[in-house]
């Protein structure tokens, strides 16, 4: 297990390591390669090369096992020995899926029950599409929320938990009254006119008709489809309701507003879907559907860190270089004996 993961870089370097011996069985010590230019330096590197052969034919054995071992472990680091980790996955190449939530004050209608209790639509949404975010490992996800205009809530990014979390804090009537549904179109058509084609989704989900904003639905659609960008709309609300009043009840329709012919074209332009969400478990199943219609890459991409190990058989080689050498570096006491002379007066 060890050795596999260990390797080397430029294995093809050690055949360097018998270069020494070659070397030195094919030139003797003292032996002249022939004649060559004379620099004026010559006699000075003649006599550190003559004290160099000298030296080497004359060391002890520690001192050359101690040269040799230096030389191998100097190739080694030159071969650029590797440590091969364990395998790691990334996320795969998923897609580029924004979402945008009409957070209108329409959203407040309480004609959606969660977990059993009357809930506002914006809240089925929130618990809805969380789950929906959870599931989309892979994908790069971001938030935008529209009423009379949009705001990008979150970019597009894998933090899938960030984007939930700013999904639950969105309130009712933060970005206005009114419902700009071309405007959030085209906010979505500019962040993601710049990703890889084939990957472009937006899911837009509203429970009413443009009332404001610059752009007309279908402009900001047309757009889109230009763009390669896939739209799935999203038309929240119950059709029947009972009001209860002091003395009568009445069933009213509180998706009146819902223009449902405006979000089947958008998606018809787009390539996408147009979905109806009356209750929870409809909006429920609709993110299960969009799961199919655009699955996520569920095969990512792994490799094996690798971290460079040369400077352990380096910093080895130069200290058994420095043992070898050092103390021949030691300054050799030089016997100068002092003549005395003795001056002899002529008689």
């Amino acid at each position: 297990m060890l050795l596999e993961s260990m390797s080397l870089a430029w294995p093809i370097l050690l055949l360097l390591l018998p270069l020494p011996f070659i070397i030195g069985t094919r030139q003797p010590a003292g032996q002249s390669s022939g004649n060559g230019v004379r620099v004026p330096f010559y006699g000075t590197l003649t006599r550190i090369n003559e004290s160099t052969q000298q030296a080497t034919h004359s060391a002890p054995a520690i001192t050359k096992i101690l040269l040799g071992m230096a030389w191998v472990l100097l190739v080694c680091a030159a071969a650029r020995p590797q440590w091969i980790g364990d395998a790691i996955t990334l996320p795969a190449a998923g897609r580029d899926l924004m979402l945008a939530v009409d957070i209108s004050p329409s959203m407040k209608e309480t004609d959606m029950i969660v977990k059993g209790f009357q809930a506002t639509r914006l809240d089925a949404v929130k618990n809805v599409v969380s789950d929906f975010v959870e599931q989309r490992k892979g994908d790069r996800v971001g938030l935008i929320l529209f009423g009379s205009q949009p705001y990008i809530q979150s970019p597009l990014t894998f933090d899938l938990t960030t984007v939930n979390t700013l999904l639950r804090e969105a309130t009712l009537g933060m970005a206005g009254q009114a419902t700009a549904i071309g405007d959030a179109i085209g906010l979505a058509v500019k962040r993601l006119r710049d990703k890889p084609e084939q990957s472009r989704v937006l899911v837009l989900l509203t429970d009413g008709a443009n009332t404001a904003g610059e752009i007309p639905p279908e402009k900001a659609a047309q757009l889109a489809a230009k763009e390669k960008i896939k739209i799935y709309t999203i038309g929240i609300g119950a059709d029947e309701m009972v009001k209860r009043g002091f003395f009568t009840t009445q069933r009213v329709n509180p998706s009146a507003d819902l223009d449902e012919e405006s979000l089947t074209n958008i998606a018809n332009l787009t390539g996408g879907r147009y979905f109806r969400a009356r209750n929870t478990p409809e909006l429920g199943l609709i993110y299960e559907s969009l799961n199919l219609l655009e699955p996520v890459e569920q095969e990512g991409k792994t490799y094996r860190p690798i971290s460079e190990l040369y400077y352990w058989p380096l910093g080895f080689s130069l200290m058994f270089f420095m043992f070898a050498v050092l103390p021949r570096l030691r300054p050799r006491r030089q016997h100068n004996p002092t003549h005395l002379t003795k001056e002899v007066a002529p008689r």
